[in-house]
């Protein structure tokens, strides 16, 4: 238990005394440039899926 206990202890410190977080423009810019990616990536993902589901409606069409 004394290990675990020592564990959360050194945990919380780095947390507090170590880490470096953010400013508040700082998360604000990040957040911002992974909503764009975000949305960017996922309307690649719909053009994919628009033009290989068309593709194999034309193929299926095509071997009927």
């Amino acid at each position: 238990m004394n290990k675990i206990g020592t564990y959360f202890r050194e945990s919380f410190k780095e947390l507090t005394e170590k880490v470096t977080w953010p400013s508040w423009p700082q998360l604000q810019q990040s957040t911002m440039i992974v909503l764009a990616a975000t949305i960017v990536i996922t309307f690649v993902v719909l053009g994919m899926d628009f033009v290989v589901g068309n593709g194999l409606k034309f193929i299926y069409g095509v071997l009927k």
